[in-house]
């Protein structure tokens, strides 16, 4: 059945009145849901800001973690290539007969053990030298002493020194 004008005019009179009632009641109650609405809106953002903090640390000790396992590779690589290397090079020299730091080094050590050695040969040489000096002085003094040309007086610093005068 047809509506009539007055049911249609009841039921926009209704709705008005319905609207009228939401928009006052909006009005008394919208400060709280707005309030409301804030908090969870902060809330969101801190859960938020955590999570990607914590995506943040997890994703850097993921780089830290591969750029120190790249490293570790890299310097194990280096150091493969650089024994390398060093044995090519060291069998170069021993093709070329260059001495190595090792020959180098073991001369050296015989240098000073010889080095040593003559400076003990000179230290004996010497002494062997000043005896053999005093006991010509002695032998002099001793034939001065019996062809009675020779006199020993104490020294006035060593009572115990003598000293040789020759001639009357």
């Amino acid at each position: 059945m047809p509506k009539s004008p007055e049911s249609f005019k009841d039921a926009a009179q209704d709705i008005w009145l319905a609207g009228l009632a939401a928009f006052t009641q909006a009005q008394r109650e919208g400060s709280k849901v707005f309030d409301a609405m804030v908090k969870e809106g902060h809330a969101i953002q801190q859960a938020a800001k955590s999570s990607a903090e914590t995506a943040l640390h997890d994703t850097t000790q993921k780089v830290t973690a591969l750029a120190n396992d790249m490293g570790a590779r890299a310097t194990g690589q280096w150091d493969k290539l650089e024994s390398i290397f060093e044995e090519r090079v060291a069998r170069a020299l021993v093709r070329l007969d260059i001495p190595t730091l090792s020959d180098v080094n073991e001369l050296k050590r015989k240098v000073a053990a010889l080095e040593t050695q003559l400076a003990e040969h000179e230290a004996q040489k010497l002494a062997r030298h000043a005896l053999e000096e005093a006991e010509k002085r002695k032998a002099k003094t001793t034939t001065a002493i019996r062809k009675g040309q020779a006199t020993f007086h104490p020294t006035p610093d060593n009572p115990a020194k003598t000293r040789r005068r020759t001639g009357p």
